[in-house]
């Protein structure tokens, strides 16, 4: 069994209105000085695998196929 984690994060450029108006709302409750505020996702997954190399070619097939949107979104997959 591979435990991995992955995160997906807009890319740079990408407007975030998600992650303005919680960097507002940090404001608004009085957590001065906070800037650049991006959400993004988790995905906790585990593989039923032995095979580390084909678990990661898997998750990257997953990213891919599934839980980043490419164009706008990288991610980052992290093995246990």
């Amino acid at each position: 069994m591979i435990k991995a984690r992955i995160v997906v994060t807009l890319k740079n450029g990408v407007l975030d209105p998600q992650g303005k108006a919680i960097e507002g709302a940090l404001g608004t409750l009085g957590f001065d000085g906070v800037s650049g505020v991006r959400q993004g996702k988790v995905f906790d997954v585990q593989v039923d695998s032995a095979d580390r190399a084909k678990a990661e070619a898997d998750l990257k097939a997953m990213c891919e196929k599934l839980l980043a949107n490419t164009v706008i979104e990288n991610y980052a997959i992290e093995l246990a």
